[in-house]
C-alpha cells in the first residue's frame, strides 16, 4: 500500500491488517490487489507503478468511491521498520485535495495526509489516529 517513492514500498517484514468499508472494498482494494501481483511476479518499481496506471486509464480499476475508508486497528501490526511500529488509526480516501481542508499535517492535528495512489489512481489518504485497538484495550498516543 506504500507509494512507490516511499522507502518501505516493499518490505517484507510489514504486516497491515486492513479492514475496508463496501466503498473501499470495491474502489481501493482492486490497486492494493492488483500492485501486489505485479510485485509477486517480480516486476520492478517502474513497471508496477506504469502497469497500475495503464490499468486505471483502460478502466481495468475502478474509480474511487465517494464514502471509501478503512480500518487499521490490529495490534498485531507492523507497518514501518522506524520507531514505533504501530498506529491504531482510521484512512479515508479521497480524490486530491489540499490537505489543511481536513487540518492535516497542521501543528497539534492528529490528522496526516498521504497522497497514497499518486504513482497509479489519484487518491490521497488521510490517516485519522484513534485510541482504541480492535480488542477495545488502550492504544498509544502519537
Amino acid at each position: 500500500m506504500s507509494p512507490a517513492d516511499a522507502p518501505e514500498f516493499w518490505n517484507s517484514k510489514l504486516r497491515g491488517p486492513i479492514c475496508f468499508n463496501p466503498p473501499g472494498v470495491r474502489s481501493v482494494l482492486p490497486t492494493t490487489l492488483k500492485r501486489t501481483e505485479m510485485v509477486l511476479a517480480g516486476r520492478t518499481k517502474a513497471e508496477i507503478v506504469e502497469g497500475n496506471k495503464a490499468a486505471f486509464e483502460k478502466g481495468e480499476l475502478p474509480p474511487l468511491e465517494p464514502g471509501a475508508m478503512s480500518y487499521m486497528m490490529s495490534k498485531d501490526a507492523y507497518l514501518t521498520d522506524g520507531g514505533g511500529h504501530n498506529l491504531a488509526h482510521l484512512m479515508f480516501y479521497t480524490p486530491p485535495l489540499d490537505g489543511k481542508a481536513w487540518g492535516a499535517d497542521l501543528p497539534k492535528s492528529p490528522v496526516m495526509l498521504i497522497p497514497q495512489f499518486k504513482d497509479a489512481q489519484p487518491i490521497d489518504v488521510f490517516i485519522v489516529p484513534v485510541s482504541r485497538w480492535s480488542d477495545g484495550s488502550i492504544a498509544p498516543v502519537m
